[in-house]
């Protein structure tokens, strides 16, 4: 009689997670700004076939975005990455993990939007359409920013970040041409009344981008409902109920109403009594 070694369920689950990411890598940048991290992180997935997982905003303005993908595109990716965040001169740090561990998603959460991004395309849906980000510190000037973005084209504010040290981003949308015009005023008006930090504007966004933004919602047209008839039985109820007449009512319409008998003549009342 043959006898079969039954690995326990747990340990089936543990090397099928191990094989997927056997020939995977994980990559991280770390910039001191919002806008920064959101440019950095669009030039990572234009750059190679990779996933970007999510942003880590850790405070005093450090941010990270993560990506993940086959290890040789992970590696072409970040060093995109830093060499844009370089030149915007915000790089703090940067790191590829070949074939992470899959307990390391204890301290990445955000990892299990990955399978969702996998399965939708990478184009973005509103390939006409710009991001434009402006970053102060102190608020009042963000809001004066976003004020003088509003007046100076036609955008849409869509959100915006808090990333710590008093640093925060306001994100609109629009057409390339209207973002670029936006974003010019926002900084001037951001200078004018506090410190204005850093500017993005991003043309042509994928699609993964733009749902690790806030409110990516907003920036995409919901579909209106249609104005089905409702149900008849809801239309029957709704109606005014038609008030038929009451049974006695009925009766008494449908007797005849004879003549009073002492309006006649005496010769027909005395014909209609002789015939009862």
């Amino acid at each position: 009689m043959e006898t079969y070694n039954q690995r326990p369920l747990n340990t089936v689950q543990s090397s099928r997670r191990q094989d997927d990411f056997k020939d995977t890598a994980l990559g991280l940048v770390s910039t001191a700004s919002f806008p920064a991290i959101v440019g950095t992180a669009d030039m990572m997935l234009k750059s190679a076939g990779v996933h970007l997982v999510g942003y880590e905003k850790i405070g005093s303005g450090h941010c990270t975005a993560i990506v993940r993908g086959g290890i040789a595109d992970v590696r072409l990716a970040v060093e995109s990455g830093v060499q844009t965040a370089e030149q915007f001169g915000q790089l703090i740090s940067s790191l590829v993990i070949p074939r992470p561990y899959p307990n390391l998603d204890i301290v990445l959460p955000i990892t299990n939007r990955l399978s969702k991004f996998m399965e939708e395309g990478s184009y973005s849906r509103l390939s006409n359409l710009a991001i434009g980000l402006v970053e102060t510190r102190g608020f009042p000037a963000m809001v004066g920013a976003c004020d003088a973005m509003l007046k100076a084209a036609d955008v849409q504010l869509a959100a915006y970040e808090k990333i710590g040290a008093g640093l925060c981003t306001a994100i609109i949308r629009g057409s390339v041409a209207n973002v670029a015009v936006a974003v010019e005023a926002g900084m001037y008006e951001a200078e004018r009344i506090g410190e204005l930090n850093s500017v993005m504007v991003i043309p042509r966004p994928l699609d993964e981008l733009e749902l690790t933004l806030p409110i990516a919602s907003c920036w995409i047209e919901e579909r209106q409902p249609l104005n089905l008839p409702i149900n008849i039985k809801e239309q029957v109820a709704e109606l005014e109920v038609l008030e038929l007449p009451d049974k006695g009512q009925i009766a008494e319409r449908e007797v005849l109403e004879l003549p009073d008998l002492a309006q006649l003549p005496a010769k027909i009342a005395e014909e209609l009594w002789n015939d009862e």
